[in-house]
């Protein structure tokens, strides 16, 4: 059997192997091994990046109510950016024609391509695109109310509050539309292609060596619920901001994981505003903050976990009241108790609200 100190230590090796073991999971995700024949100048089993070669690319925008589309037909040009520089940043806001079926609850899918300048994407062979969903279904927020007023903030149809009243999802209307290209002129090793990174790469072989072309990538992060507007079957336009930003090769391979990491929670049951809280962690975060915020945590836990074990220690050996105020221990257990209770109601943190249950249950 172990003694009390080679179970504290076990458990403060576990958590540093712990500690350890993530700190290298996320180095893999930022640092990408370079080619190693490409520092020598060979080309043999390495993929080079075609941004390299400096061509001019043209944005295009399209919306369409359909997931795939193979021409031109039945598509709407909302955005076209000519000379587009992927080391500039933009915003741009454009108003979108919404069909007939997307005022009907259906849905509208967003077509970006990034292609040769001059030349329509259906006809460009190295034209990359990506498509993402401008609409998305939700339960409507309650409508706000003026406590001195008693007025509306917002003015419905009343049409509208009668299909909303029965708290059916209804397609909402995703304002924002963030895009990204990785602008490293990074050098691949073709046998270890990171699987993250792949998935969006498009491929091509010029002369005796492969490039990977421009690697688009939507940040569905940055969608959030206060982002979404409710598609009423009267509104024939709507507004979309087009935001643009470069990112690097580290920064895209971290964000695809949290992405799919959000993904999944939503695979899983959580509803569209449960992920956005998710969201908002990594979103209205610096990511250097946030990684300070998790090393916090961790030792939060930790130092919980060895106090719980003195108090639990102590009053096993405690065998009499001698030296001890009763008032003050039962006054303490009772304050626990609320505290837990009241964190319990405001549905804070499982961070926060799982140490205070665990204290409240050895008060008592």
């Amino acid at each position: 059997m172990l003694s009390r100190s080679s179970f504290t230590s076990l458990v403060v090796g576990v958590f540093a192997v712990y500690v350890a073991h993530t700190c290298w999971v996320m180095y893999g995700i930022v640092y990408t091994r370079p080619c190693p024949a490409a520092a020598g100048g060979g080309a043999a089993g390495c993929v080079w990046p075609y941004l390299a070669r400096r061509p001019k690319l043209q944005l295009s925008v399209y919306t369409t109510t359909r997931p795939n589309i193979g021409a031109e037909s039945n598509i709407d040009l909302v955005l076209n950016v000519e000379d587009f520089d992927i080391e500039s940043k933009f915003e741009r806001t454009v108003n979108v024609s919404v069909p007939k079926k997307t005022r009907n609850n259906g849905t509208l899918y967003a077509y970006i391509f990034l292609h040769h300048a001059g030349i329509l994407p259906w006809h460009d062979g190295k034209q990359v695109h990506i498509v993402s969903p401008l609409t998305t279904y939700m339960v409507p927020k309650p409508e706000e109310i003026n406590l001195l007023t008693g007025e509306s903030a917002t003015k419905q149809i009343e049409a509208e509050k009668q299909t909303n009243a029965l708290d059916e999802p209804v397609s909402h209307w995703r304002s924002r539309l963030t895009l990204n290209v990785m602008v490293e002129d990074f050098v691949f090793d073709g046998s270890s292609l990171p699987a993250d990174v792949h998935r969006y790469m498009k491929m091509v072989q010029l002369g005796k060596t492969v490039h990977y072309l421009p690697i688009l990538f939507i940040d569905q992060l940055s969608n959030r619920v206060k982002d979404l507007m409710v598609i009423n079957r009267s509104t024939t336009e709507l507004p979309l901001t087009v935001s643009y930003d470069k990112i690097s090769l580290g920064k895209l391979r971290f964000w695809i994981h949290m992405q799919d990491a959000v993904y999944s929670l939503q695979q899983f049951g959580f509803s569209e505003k449960d992920a956005d809280e998710v969201k908002g962690i990594f979103v209205d975060t610096n990511l250097y903050f946030l990684a300070l915020t998790f090393f916090v945590a961790a030792f939060h836990l930790l130092f919980d976990f060895l106090a719980f074990k003195n108090d639990i220690s102590f009053w096993k050996k405690k065998r009499s009241m001698t030296g001890m105020s009763t008032k003050a221990v039962l006054w303490r257990c009772f304050s626990t108790v609320v505290i837990f209770l009241f964190l319990l109601d405001e549905q804070t943190s499982l961070l926060v609200l799982i140490p205070a249950g665990i204290g409240a249950v050895i008060e008592v």
